[in-house]
């Protein structure tokens, strides 16, 4: 094979079909995406619903409102009036939370400024997701995951000039397939995904050995994440004995070297389990707002948002889609969990728009290792929603 080329990936393919012949994966908490116990939520009192008078202030506030529009996580209101912590408007706690005009490095206390109720829906979503062993440390899990997740940004989505964003795409959609054959844990991929991203950025590599990188970066996530590791010679194999062990071993210390060995990273998915766990939300939703996440690392432009700002327009744009009967239950959850989100109005409805149109052409796009992973019976077929077809309906929803 040319040495400028990726290796055939069809075979790849072809073991979605194949589940029966699956191992289980080597953990199975980031699988477990159904609703957990149910929250009661604030009673509704008329009597509170008059207006409030608005005095101006120099910081942001969030509202927490019953009535949250279908197609934005949250509400903001700029120059609005600080209530007392535990006050009721509108059906909903109203307090201040995770906003600052200077951003996360201007969250001195976010402990300060979150409600006690979500602070302990977040405790509880942590330990029941596997993410902490004792619900002691969760809240403090929960604040670093917040203040990291801005360490390794990216300020724009320029790649070198002898890459582009169909390369790059092409290469992310066979490590899905590389991925999905290894049995490898979600986290896995989206930690490679991001060391690859930061590579092509830090590191000089040539295009015939875009490949190696690839791979290199998914051996280095797997070595941070897994519990068992594929041999160097099999790996090579999967390169149709491209390159040498000597080659990747060699490419691994550059990537390494130029990385300053920082493998840290708070993937998205962990974002949107607690989203999802929070605001109760069924197993269906969970599993087509994983498919939108998954189809937003093809997205080249969608490595300038934070984590946690692609887990919510996700779990946004995943909603609208399924169109699910609203209960006052889950509105009230849903409102809790969208104050976890950190961004602005605009910003969320942009990263919906680049998830709506990946999802209305995935299906005959030539990088649909993603579009298959999740249109198994085990995902319950999200990728072939009906409706992920209508372009214009999701489109729409992002204007």
């Amino acid at each position: 094979m040319a040495r400028t080329g990726f290796c055939d990936s069809k075979p790849l393919l072809d073991l979605h079909k194949k589940a029966d012949e699956r191992r289980a994966p080597l953990r199975t908490w980031a699988n477990a995406c159904g609703p957990i116990d149910r929250w009661q939520p604030v009673e509704s009192d008329d009597s509170r619903m008059a207006p409030v008078k608005m005095e101006t202030e120099s910081r942001w506030e969030r509202r927490l409102l019953t009535q949250t529009s279908e197609d934005i996580i949250m509400g903001f209101n700029e120059d609005s009036q600080t209530h007392p912590a535990g006050s009721v408007i509108n059906g909903c706690v109203e307090m201040p939370v995770l906003l600052h005009p200077l951003g996360l490095q201007g969250l001195h206390s976010l402990q300060a400024l979150v409600p006690s109720l979500l602070r302990r829906e977040v405790e509880i979503a942590l330990e029941k997701l596997g993410l902490v062993g004792d619900r002691t440390y969760a809240w403090d899990m929960f604040l670093d995951m917040v203040r990291t997740q801005s360490q390794n940004s990216f300020p724009n989505a320029d790649l070198p000039q002898h890459f582009t964003d169909v390369t790059r795409a092409v290469l992310v959609d066979w490590l899905i397939q590389v991925h999905e054959m290894m049995h490898f844990q979600a986290e896995t991929l989206y930690l490679a995904i991001h060391l690859l991203n930061r590579s092509l950025r830090q590191i000089k590599v040539t295009t015939a050995n875009l490949q190696l990188l690839g791979m290199v970066c998914l051996f280095l996530a797997a070595k941070k994440e897994e519990c068992l590791l594929p041999e160097v010679s099999g790996l090579c194999y999967l390169m149709d004995h491209t390159y040498t062990k000597h080659q990747l071993l060699r490419m691994e210390r550059k990537v390494l070297c130029g990385l300053k060995f920082d493998l840290s990273y708070c993937p998205p998915l962990h974002f949107l389990f607690l989203l999802a766990s929070v605001a109760r939300c069924s197993t269906k939703v969970v599993w087509m707002a994983r498919y939108l996440l998954e189809l937003s690392l093809l997205e080249g432009q969608c490595v300038v948002f934070l984590p946690v700002q692609l887990a919510g327009a996700a779990l946004c744009l995943a909603r609208q889609v399924l169109q699910e009967p609203p209960t006052p239950e889950g509105e009230a959850a849903w409102c809790l969990a969208s104050s976890i989100h950190v961004g602005s109005e605009t910003v969320l409805l942009r990263i919906m728009h680049i998830l709506a149109s990946a999802a209305a052409k995935a299906h005959a796009q030539e990088t649909c290792a993603t579009f298959i992973k999740f249109s198994s019976p085990e995902m319950m077929h999200v990728s072939r929603h009906p409706g992920l077809k209508n372009a214009s309906g999701l489109l729409g929803l992002c204007t």
